[in-house]
């Protein structure tokens, strides 16, 4: 039962996805009998549907052709028949499901389903009919078609069927069973349906390649190849639909173009030639690639190559599609009920084309005969697609203003700005000509929304005032870093309780209340975490500042605008006030972003991202045509907006950086990485205002998407990211956090990383571990003022290269300090404190330093926590207090460094108290989410000792009889 309701409910959200507004109908999906009772009930239906819709598009076809040549309704007898119908010639075909080429060679096409000779009107015999004057071609036509099905059926081969599959539970769906009912009877074709039995969840899941639909093991590289099939079989599928659609539309040409050589023509040839441009090569074109590849599929080899016919179809993309934008139909609609989906299919289908290459790429070897091919098809339709946005018809983007003048929308998207010295989510609106800035007006319940213009600037008025140039921000209410934090937190908690009540099957409107809560709280963190600004200036004299989370967003933005400035010859103008309520309503209809970037906002089925570590390796980058000091920055996404998290080391006078430096970044529900390349400028004069910090030209900037099926092995997977002509290549895999912070002991004791804290200090005759000591040592000397220090990543392989010679006890170890990056010696830090086998404030201590961390009482809290610090083994006391120390004086930089306290603590509590495995299993219920409440208690465990006035070694242990005993 609970499995129906669950497909219902699923059946339910795909539906008002594609049909809003209008109710579900009600289906039996309770097993997999009854989901085969409604496929077959379903498929019955459509295929009357099909019948029905064909023959009363005939009709009015004929008699719209009719009454124009006699002149109107009742003047005279009705023709006989179209042209090319009477005397044994074949009616224009009707939709019908296509069929492919057997292995033994059986026909496939229009005719080929009937024997030779026997086309329609040519039957002889009783109850054979001869088209009479009057008669109407109709009646004629079913009776053709009827035959042609009885005479199918009696030359089709025996069904087999398929055995039922057991059911499977997986998230309260059953498996799908799709029958061989025959090639002719309107169902898929057999070799589209092939090794679906292995693909759980709906037949839209299926065919729409969703990454859920795929059981766990066909995601190891050893199955790719059988993906390939479940790609091919899904675009077979939409293929074999999109023929039936071309059909469709050849239906009403023919009476067309008979009726057009008459005295009073429905429509010239010219007008005929406009709407169905190019249809008959286009049907000719899939029809050839279709029979061409649906025998690959049926017969499968995984050595079987496809991407000859994929090349063969692209290329035919310029001939039949590059003038169908040009030639869009105009009087269509006034003429007949075709569907505008229909008459935009050709230049749909490229990108679906396009699509299903990425697909069928991701999924082959690079060592497969057909990968090359491939590879050289999608370069062709990518190439034809480019041209298609060079010069694609603005219709569905632009309003038209009262003057008759077009304005396009080119980009638009939610920004905050500053405005009357408080933060403000607007929508703006870059159209080719003015940048609008509008904000969604409240509207009462069922009402249509729409925009409210807060202000606009013409393009040919708008300038970007230059760092040195502009003005200083006004002053703006900053949120602390660990209000921030503590908003994260919440909105984890809140997640948690949604999960908890949708798997006890709660009330809904507990659940809708939270989702409530949960978006008020994202809205909170969205309008308050930018904070790069983004000034433009009218030159009329006022000027608007926005706040950003990204460098790369305020780059597209700038080059967005200035590129339209470059390419637009428009002048000054002031908006009136019709003109100007015609372009904020238009607004609503024409916006490409439609919600607000919050996860609460997200569908239940998408990605909630990934929590842990992407581990990137930046290697090269190349296609500079001038040497540089260049580096790489990565940021990656984190509720709602982006984070910066990694910087290469400047890599000075090149055209060919080669930095082979590994980060590890830390996710947060992350679905984004991007990669930003910089030109370092080393002149002060060239100051921001608004920041005081130099700004640095941005020279290509890329964004991929993070495919959990490609990234969650344990292989490095290289990538080259694009951008305005450079090209950066790189190599990235991710680990889960449960495996990243694992305290595995060493086995060799004579090191000092996996070693006891004990062991190490008594080896070295010290209070502090000598790494811990040098490290912190030439933080202090040179990287104290570095911004980000702890936050930003070190090159991987410079920190693992200073643990080998911490290991080693290596003499040269003050030179190779000197000359590390800092960040690689703080990352060294990190990095020894993750290690230890237990971590530095103990596993026995652990649950005690949560209860007390979570006391109200102040008193009490100071009590406990005191305690728990002269219980510590002296060693791990004397170590804690010294980093202690040093991270307040790393904190007192936080105007230059922009790490707090609270930065400091968020980055160093999971690292100095996370348990080890065996006890992390006791303590941890949510280690894949770092906002979760035990990591969150962790961070105030330390940032409540980097609150506390000096804590003393000796005074602690003199204050014995203050502190209580117990715990």
């Amino acid at each position: 039962m609970a499995a129906g309701e669950a497909a219902r409910a699923d059946f339910a959200r795909h539906w008002q996805e594609q049909f809003p507004g209008e109710p579900a109908p009600r289906m039996e999906l309770g097993s997999v009998r009854a989901m085969e009772r409604e496929l077959e009930r379903c498929r019955r239906h459509l295929r009357r549907l099909q019948r029905a819709l064909a023959e009363e598009r005939f009709k009015v076809g004929y008699l719209e052709a009719a009454l124009a040549r006699r002149g109107g309704p009742g003047r005279g007898p009705l023709p006989a028949a179209l042209p090319g119908c009477g005397g044994g010639a074949a009616p224009p075909p009707s939709p019908r499901s296509i069929s492919c080429s057997s292995a033994q060679g059986g026909a496939a096409g229009p005719a080929g389903a009937q024997g030779a000779g026997s086309g329609p009107c040519t039957a002889r015999g009783p109850g054979a009919e001869r088209s009479r004057p009057g008669a109407g071609l109709a009646p004629c036509l079913r009776r053709c078609r009827a035959r042609s099905r009885r005479r199918r059926r009696s030359q089709a081969a025996p069904q087999p069927r398929r055995e039922r599959p057991g059911r499977r539970g997986l998230g309260g769906r059953s498996w799908v069973r799709l029958e061989h009912r025959g090639s002719h009877n309107g169902s898929f074709h057999p070799a589209l349906v092939a090794g679906v039995q292995r693909v759980s969840s709906c037949a839209i899941c299926w065919l729409s390649q969703a990454p859920c639909c795929v059981p766990q093991g066909e995601r190891d590289a050893g199955k790719g190849l059988e993906m390939r099939k479940l790609v091919l079989s899904g675009f077979l599928a939409s293929e074999e639909i999109y023929i039936n659609q071309l059909e469709a539309l050849l239906l009403p040409m023919k009476p067309l173009k008979a009726t057009a050589t008459t005295s009073q023509p429905v429509l010239t040839l010219q007008q005929i030639e406009t709407i169905f441009y190019k249809i008959q090569d286009i049907y000719e074109i899939h029809k050839e690639f279709y029979d061409s590849l649906c025998p690959k599929v049926q017969q499968w080899d995984s050595n079987v190559t496809m991407g000859h016919l994929f090349q063969k179809l692209v290329r035919t993309f310029p001939r039949s599609c590059s003038t169908w934008k040009r030639r869009r139909p105009q009087v269509a609609a006034d003429t007949f009920s075709l569907p505008s989906a229909l008459l935009y299919k050709p230049i749909d289908r490229v990108t679906r084309s396009t699509l299903v290459l990425h697909d069928l790429l991701k999924h082959t070897p690079a060592d497969h005969p057909d990968y090359p091919l491939l590879q050289d098809a999608l370069r062709i339709s990518q190439n034809f697609l480019s041209s298609i946005n060079e010069d694609i018809d603005p219709r569905r983007t632009a309003v038209t203003t009262p003057k008759g003048e077009t304005r396009q929308l080119v980009k638009d998207g939610f920004l905050v700005e500053l405005s009357e010295g408080s933060r403000k989510l607007r929508h703006v609106f870059l159209f080719t000509d003015v940048l609008l800035c509008a904000k969604l007006k409240k509207t009462a319940v069922g009402k249509h929304q729409q925009y409210d213009c807060k202000w606009y600037v013409p393009l040919a008025d708008l300038v970007f005032p230059s760092p040195e140039e502009s003005e200083h921000c006004p002053q703006v209410h900053v949120i602390p870093d660990h209000e921030l934090e503590d908003m994260k937190m919440k909105i984890s908690a809140i997640k948690s309780e949604v999960q908890k009540e949708k798997a006890n099957k709660g009330q809904s409107r507990a659940i809708e209340r939270l989702k409530k809560k949960m978006f008020e709280n994202e809205f909170w963190l969205l309008l308050n975490s930018p904070a790069i600004p983004f000034r433009i200036h009218n030159r009329n004299g006022k000027s608007y500042l926005f706040l950003l989370s990204s460098d790369y967003e305020r780059s597209e933005w700038r080059e967005a605008i200035q590129r339209l400035q470059k390419k637009g010859e428009f002048g000054a103008f002031v908006l009136s006030s019709v003109e100007l309520q015609v372009l904020t309503g238009s607004c609503f209809k024409l916006r490409t972003v439609h919600n607000i970037p919050v996860t609460s906002n997200k569908d239940d089925d998408e990605s909630p991202g990934l929590y842990g570590f992407l581990h990137v390796i930046v290697h090269s980058a190349k296609g500079f045509k001038q040497s540089a000091n260049l580096y790489c920055t990565l940021e990656v996404d984190s509720f709602g907006y982006f984070v910066s998290k990694a910087k290469t080391r400047v890599f000075r006078d090149t055209t060919e950086p080669q930095w082979n430096e590994e980060f590890e970044i830390e996710l947060e529900g992350s679905q984004s990485l991007r990669i930003l390349c910089y030109e370092k400028c080393y002149d002060k004069t060239k100051l921001n205002k608004d920041n005081n910090e130099i700004v640095d030209k941005i020279m290509g900037k890329g964004q991929i998407q993070l495919d959990p099926q490609a990234v969650q092995t344990k292989n490095w997977h290289m990538d080259v990211i694009e951008m305005n002509g450079i090209k950066v290549e790189f190599s990235m895999k991710f680990t889960s956090r449960d495996m990243s912070l694992k305290r595995t002991p060493s086995k060799k004791q004579t090191g000092v990383f996996g070693v006891k804290i004990s062991i190490v200090t008594k080896r070295e005759r010290s209070k502090v571990p000598y790494i811990v000591r040098q490290c912190i040592e030439e933080v202090e000397k040179r990287g104290i003022e570095e911004v980000g220090i702890y936050r930003i990543s070190g090159v991987a392989t410079d920190i693992q290269a200073l643990k080998a010679v911490f290991d080693a006890n290596n003499k040269d170890i003050l030179v190779m300090l000197s000359d590390m990056d800092i960040n690689a010696i703080a990352g060294t830090l990190k990095l020894y404190f993750r290690e230890l086998p237990e971590p530095l404030l103990t596993d026995r201590l652990y649950p005690a330093f949560m209860e007390g961390i979570a006391l109200s009482d102040p008193a009490a809290k100071e009590n406990c926590m005191m305690h728990l610090l002269r219980s510590l083994p002296d060693p791990n006391l004397i170590t804690f207090l010294f980093l202690l120390e040093h991270l307040k004086r790393v904190a007192e930089k936080e105007p230059i460094n922009k790490m707090s306290l609270h930065n400091l603590a968020t980055v160093f509590g999971p690292t100095l108290l996370r348990p080890s495995e065996g006890e992390s299993k006791a303590h941890l219920t949510l280690a894949s989410d770092i906002w979760s409440h035990d990591v969150m208690a962790q961070v105030q465990v330390l940032l409540y000792y980097l609150q506390h006035p000096p804590i003393s070694f000796t005074e602690l242990k003199r204050n014995t009889l203050y502190f209580s005993t117990d715990v």
